[in-house]
This record gives C-alpha cells, sequence and structure tokens, in this order.
C-alpha cells in the first residue's frame, strides 16, 4: 500500500535466494510498496468491450488495455469520485457488467481460454469470491458446465450472489474440500483451474498486513495441501484435458516444487505447456520449466504463478468413491413447463430458455445442458438458476431469471435513468413520467443490462428486489 507496508527481513532474505538475476530486491521492495492499480474485466455475458469504452469516454474514466485479457482493463478515475463513490457503487457495476479483478488474477483463466469449447464440463476447484469463475463462464459464453467449488460456506454466499449479478446461468456450485474431487469425479473435466489457497506473498500491494504471519514453515505446511489439491486435479481431469495451477504468491515452495510434484507422480502422463508465448511480452516473466512467475516489478501488478499442463493419457483412480443419497430434482412436468414458455412468450417474447428445466417442491430451475453426465457423482450446493416457484396458476419468476435471460426479451422491458436507479437498489417503488397501460411483470435494465424485476402499476413500477440485495449509501451519482 505505502512505504509503511509491512515486509519481513526474513522474507526478503527468502526472496534473495531465487529472484531472478535481471531484477533487483530494491524494485520489488519499491513496488510493493506502492499503491495497486485499479483493473475491471468487462463482463462480455452483459457488455461488449466496445460498449465498456463508450461508458469510460462518457464518465471521464481513463481504460488501459490490461496486454494478457483482452477484456481487462487498468482504469482511472478523478479523485473526487474515488472519494464519494465506491466503484460497487458505480451503476456499471450494480448491472453486473463489470467485475473489480486485479490485473495479475485474470491470467490463469486466460491461459485456459484457447481450450474451452462450447459444450465442455468444467472445474474450478478454489473459485470464490467468483472473479475467475466468472471469467471462465464468460469465455464459455454460458454454453456446458462450469462447476465452481469452494470449501468456505461464507465466501460460498458471496461466490453465488456474484453469479447472479453478473447473469451466469452454466455454473453449479459445491462446498467441498478440493481433494475430493479425484476421488469421486475421476476424469470427469475438460478443464480444471486449481487457483490454489496459497501464502498469498504477491499480494502485500493491496493488503499491507499479507506478511505479517509469513515464516518458511507455513510455505512448506500450505505446500503440502497443495500437492494433495493439483494430484486430486489431475486425477478429475479427462486425458487430453487442460490443468492450470496458479497462486498468488512468490515463493518456488507453493509453485515450482508443487508442479514438479505432479510430474514426479505422473512421468508419463502429464506435459507442461510453455507459456512464453500467452501474450505479448510474457517471455519476461516465463520460467526455464515454460511456467509465468509474475513479479510485481514486471507488470506494475500483483505476484502471480501460472502453470499450464496437458494430461496425455488415462491414470488410473486411487481411491474410488460414489455419492450416497437420491438426486432431489426431478424433470418440471409437461403441463408446467408449457404454462411457464408461454407465459415469457406473451410477456417478453421470449421464446425459449437453453437449459433442463427441473423441479424441487415448488422450485423450479433451469440445469445447464449436459449436466447429466455428472449429476450423480457429488452432492452440489446449487445448480443453474433459479427460475421460479410453482403456483395454481403458473410459475412465479425469481430476480436470476431477469439478470440472466433479461437480455433476450423483445417487450415489456424498462431502461432505468440513474435516479430510478437509485430508488431501484434502495428498495423503493420507480415512479413514472406518464400512467402506463402495461401489466403483469417488467425487465428493468441499466447500462443496457437486465437487473431485476418489477410490476407495472399505473404511475409506478412495484420493486421486486429481494431484500438481501437492497442497499443503502451513496449509490451511482457522486456529484
Amino acid at each position: 500500500m505505502d512505504k509503511s507496508t509491512y515486509i519481513p527481513s526474513a522474507f526478503l532474505d527468502d526472496i534473495k535466494t531465487y529472484l531472478p538475476d535481471h531484477l533487483s530486491i530494491e524494485d520489488f521492495i519499491d513496488k510493493c510498496q506502492s499503491p495497486l492499480r485499479r483493473a475491471v474485466r468487462v463482463n462480455t455475458l452483459k457488455m461488449s468491450i466496445t460498449e465498456f469504452l463508450t461508458y469510460c469516454e462518457k464518465s471521464d474514466w481513463q481504460a488501459e488495455p490490461i496486454p494478457w485479457c483482452e477484456e481487462g482493463f487498468w482504469i482511472s478515475r478523478s479523485e473526487q469520485e474515488e472519494t464519494n463513490l465506491a466503484i460497487g457503487n458505480t451503476d456499471i457495476h450494480l448491472s453486473g457488467c463489470i467485475y473489480v479483478q486485479e490485473a495479475s488474477s485474470m491470467l490463469p483463466p486466460t491461459a485456459l481460454k484457447s481450450t474451452i469449447c462450447s459444450d465442455d464440463i468444467n472445474l474450478d476447484m478454489a473459485s470464490a469470491p467468483g472473479s475467475k469463475t466468472s471469467q471462465l463462464a464468460a469465455y464459455m459464453d454460458g454454453r456446458g458446465v462450469l462447476i465452481a467449488n469452494e470449501l468456505s460456506s461464507s465466501r460460498l454466499k458471496a461466490l453465488a450472489a456474484n453469479m447472479k449479478r453478473m447473469g451466469i446461468r452454466n455454473v453449479a456450485l459445491s462446498h467441498f474440500d478440493g481433494c475430493i474431487f479425484g476421488d469421486y469425479m475421476h476424469e470427469c473435466f475438460d478443464n480444471i483451474l486449481l487457483d490454489a489457497p496459497c501464502s498469498g506473498e504477491g499480494t502485500v500491494r493491496k493488503d499491507p498486513n499479507a506478511l505479517k504471519n509469513w515464516s518458511i514453515e507455513s510455505n512448506v505446511e500450505i505446500a503440502q495441501v497443495q500437492k494433495q489439491l493439483i494430484d486430486s486435479a489431475f486425477q478429475a481431469l479427462k486425458p487430453g484435458g487442460t490443468l492450470v495451477y496458479s497462486t498468488c504468491t512468490l515463493t518456488p515452495l507453493e509453485n515450482q516444487q508443487v508442479c514438479q510434484h505432479l510430474i514426479d507422480n505422473y512421468p508419463q502422463a502429464v506435459a507442461v505447456e510453455n507459456l512464453s508465448t500467452l501474450f505479448e511480452g510474457a517471455e519476461k516473466a516465463t520460467t526455464s520449466e515454460g511456467y509465468l512467475h509474475v513479479w510485481p516489478q514486471l507488470y506494475d501488478s500483483e505476484g502471480f504463478f501460472i502453470a499450464r499442463f496437458k494430461k496425455l493419457h488415462s491414470v488410473a483412480v486411487k481411491n474410488p468413491k460414489q455419492k450416497k443419497g437420491a438426486f432431489p430434482f426431478e424433470e418440471l412436468d409437461k403441463k408446467t413447463t408449457q404454462l411457464l414458455l408461454s407465459a415469457l412468450k406473451k410477456q417478453f417474447g421470449i421464446a425459449q430458455l437453453d437449459g433442463k428445466l427441473m423441479q424441487r417442491d415448488k422450485e423450479v430451475w433451469l440445469f445447464p445442458d449436459n449436466f447429466e453426465a455428472i449429476q450423480d457423482k457429488i452432492k452440489y450446493s446449487r445448480i443453474g438458476i433459479l427460475i421460479g416457484t410453482t403456483h395454481k396458476n403458473g410459475v412465479r419468476l425469481e430476480h436470476e431469471f431477469a439478470t440472466t435471460f433479461g437480455h433476450l426479451a423483445s417487450k415489456n422491458t424498462l431502461a432505468l435513468t440513474k435516479e430510478q436507479a437509485k430508488d431501484y437498489f434502495n428498495g423503493k417503488d420507480i415512479r413514472l413520467d406518464e400512467v402506463t397501460k402495461l401489466t403483469g411483470e417488467v425487465i428493468l435494465t441499466l447500462c443496457g443490462s437486465a437487473i431485476g424485476l418489477g410490476k407495472w402499476q399505473k404511475n409506478k413500477v412495484k420493486n421486486s428486489l429481494p431484500r438481501d440485495l437492497i442497499k443503502d449509501g451513496l449509490l451511482i451519482t457522486w456529484v
């Protein structure tokens, strides 16, 4: 953060033992004690890059492209705006069109981008709060299946909330230690991202206390967990599949040595894919093995490590296990399906929903295509999106239906002004300038993106924003 950032001398002594010869410890310290540049990634499920750049121009934001991520930009706002309006309270963020994400953390999904196909079944093994999950989902363009796993229950809630805001429909959430995947889902995934829990040495620029409890002993202990996770990931990967291993730390104990552990365990089945051509300038961070070891001073970013592996052939499962218990969903009956689809076409002009409609009690869910292949492998915390709940006359739609499918609507939509949007996110009804004859539900949009549902009521729209999403404080405008 600044010159008061805590950097232990023992940590620096360790850094000196593996800092590349062409880099200096003085530059490293100076960069660690410098503010981190603000970076955002455009959510292309909701907004194009061109539309984002137009927004920046109109809002007097300066945007500089991030070399390794087409959708990523370093941005700067005026000092007054930074002081008066958190970026999380801007209209473009509230609408789900951007994700605030450190630049170097965009690298691991970028390393998988070229391998992703539309019908893939992919895994993000340690996914909260969802920056990389949402990046992968955008690369999948809402198709296929993406399992997003998170061990922490509190972080799982944040992950689910981000998926809703970003309009992501092809994700299934799970809540396990990542070590289970090799046993329960042996060779099920086309691509796996393991952004492993780590000591976080590279995050000191945004967390001045990141190194407060640093020790070699802790590095060694964490590396043991990482070795178990990377082994599980490789077991869960299909032959011919791609595994990306990454951390936001610098030490070879948690990086190169963990990768070597994988190679030693599967010498004939794993191949390292060289990342020196991943983007222009990547050779500056490429190690002799072909990994990317991103030092803060190289690209003025956080420290990061990225490795990519190809699985050459099948390997024997080590400890096969099967889930117990019945799957709690069944396919939505034909009558209710027809009622729902007819209502969507009549009210919004939406002709179809890609995916499979399923039911659990009164809940109607839309599962991703191809999910049947893995639905019985493990227990999931949630699958796809909650479309609505059944009642005697059909299906009452839920908020995330709008954030995910609202862009398909050809009628009964309302583009909110900034003042109307502030009222919406404050939980207030939206006043209309003129009395309307329209009835039923309306999809509300902001920055061209669907943000939720309301209900036409003559001179206003009744607010349907879920209570847990209502915000207080200064929103959207700062002057």
